[in-house]
């Protein structure tokens, strides 16, 4: 068995499972985005004239979402259209004011609010899309694919040894 034969089809085993790593992980990157997976952004809430109303009468008003999707790093904008005060967290506020939260850290998953009947609002983050997380993600399917593919390519397709002629 040469010694160039072996390295050789185990290069070309490392490199179609990489390969193959890099194709299946981005396609899984494609099709299960939800959209927590983009980069941080400025995101806007709206709070309507008449929410306080709503709120008393134990009605959502139908405009505000009870629960929101961030990505690591956003800030929410939050404007009050409404003609009371109200808080979001540590928001506090003022009519026709606004106020911004940075979500900066995983801390928040329910905050306070006063613009729902229930008194909380719900926050689920997600971690920002970066080179680094996909490259993690090929190297994770890819490396285990490389060493499988070498060990069918070593003892399932053994090389022939040459015989002296």
């Amino acid at each position: 068995m040469k010694r160039s034969e072996i390295v050789k089809r185990l290069l070309i085993c490392v490199v179609a499972g990489l390969g193959l790593g890099a194709v299946l992980s981005e396609a899984a990157f494609y099709f299960l985005d939800s959209g927590e997976t983009r980069p941080p952004e400025v995101i806007s809430l709206f709070i309507p004239p008449g929410t306080a109303a709503e709120v008393t009468a134990g009605r959502a008003e139908p405009s505000l979402p009870a629960s929101l999707t961030f990505v690591l790093g956003d800030t929410l904008l939050v404007k009050n259209g409404d003609s009371v005060v109200h808080t979001l967290g540590p928001l506090l506020i003022p009519p026709g004011a606004s106020g911004t939260l940075r979500l900066d850290s995983p801390q928040y998953s329910e905050v306070s609010c006063s613009f729902q009947p229930s008194r909380s609002l719900g926050l689920t983050m997600g971690s920002p899309l970066s080179g680094s997380t996909r490259l993690v993600g090929i190297l994770e399917a890819g490396l285990p694919m490389s060493f499988l593919f070498a060990l069918y390519g070593l003892f399932a397709l053994p090389i022939k040894k040459e015989t002296p002629g």
